[in-house]
């Protein structure tokens, strides 16, 4: 019974963390964009594109550290201790984003606020790659591990702009859709890039490559989600060329689900590949079990408000 609702709070946590990759990603990317773009017109559709869902996106974030403190106190000790400032750094830069949102419609001088918003994105960005790259390299210490880091997150922030840019392709108009369709097709190839790199690198600097890739049923696993993953991203291509509107968004979706998906096929049963497994990282059974009746009542209010509010803003953004 023990192994059962470890596996189920290990899938819990799985879908919490997609569903925030996916809906806090696309408004992370968003504001990483608005970096790069230089008309104010352009960057108040950036604002007003994510003004009604960007702080509900985050509410998964907070419940998937609550889940994991519950359900995984060790995991939540040794990722906290060993990635301390990383973590600090990431709510600092969401505290940046939430200020920026809410100063800038009263500010004279909105550029400065929007540098913040730009900055604060990329920041989170930056430190969820670190935080990505720290647990897939078992936070294990030296060169290579670090520049595996790196490059995870230069590619979270890659496929970050890939969402946002997708997003605004179908909630902008006017000539923000062009240039979000240029920035989609390059961030694209840097995301497609990053990840062939990573797989690559995961091979020598992590006991996935190891040991998980080299199970022939794992690898069985793998296989077609990496084919669903390379269609996906050729279904981006090919809705952004066709000038498709909500196409492109919903490939990038899927490229993501496919490589989160084979992120976890490729962690279990580990927390940090290496150091912890969840059977030595988990509560007792009557933990999370009760921990589970919560989560069974939160969870379908948490998925109904995202999708309602998702429904009553869906189209382009106002001309006004």
């Amino acid at each position: 019974m023990h192994d059962i609702l470890t596996t189920a709070w290990f899938g819990l946590m799985g879908l919490m963390l997609a569903i925030y990759v996916v809906t806090d990603g696309f408004d992370l990317g968003v504001g990483i964009l608005s970096l790069v773009t230089k008309r104010e017109e352009d960057r108040d559709q950036i604002y007003t594109s994510i003004g009604h869902v960007w702080d509900a996106n985050e509410t998964w974030l907070v419940v998937l550290g609550g889940a994991m403190f519950g359900a995984f106190p060790l995991a939540y000790a040794m990722l906290m201790e060993q990635l301390y400032p990383f973590i600090m750094l990431l709510v600092a830069c969401l505290i940046m984003r939430g200020a920026s949102i809410e100063f800038r419609h009263a500010a004279q001088h909105k550029r400065g606020w929007d540098f913040v918003f730009g900055l604060g994105s990329l920041g989170c960005a930056i430190c969820q790659g670190v935080v990505l790259g720290k647990v897939i390299t078992g936070l294990a210490p030296g060169g290579m591990a670090a520049g595996f880091t790196a490059l995870c997150a230069a590619g979270v922030v890659a496929g970050y702009a890939l969402l946002g840019a997708t997003y605004l392709v179908k909630k902008a108009h006017g000539p923000l859709v062009v240039t979000a369709r240029r920035h989609a097709v390059a961030s694209l190839f840097a995301t497609v890039g990053a990840a062939i790199v990573l797989s690559a690198g995961t091979l020598f600097s992590s006991e996935i490559g190891h040991d998980r890739w080299m199970d022939p049923g794992v690898l069985a696993i793998l296989a077609p989600l990496a084919l669903l993953a390379a269609f996906a991203a050729v279904y981006v291509l090919y809705a952004l060329h066709i000038g498709a509107s909500h196409g492109p968004f919903r490939g990038a979706i899927g490229l993501f689900l496919a490589s989160f998906a084979g992120l976890a096929v490729s962690l279990f049963p580990n927390v940090v590949p290496g150091r912890l497994t969840l059977a030595q990282a988990a509560s007792d059974g009557a933990t999370m079990a009760f921990m589970l009746c919560g989560i069974a009542l939160i969870f379908p209010i948490m998925v109904g408000y995202n999708l309602y509010q998702y429904y009553v803003f869906r189209g382009r953004v106002s001309h006004h």
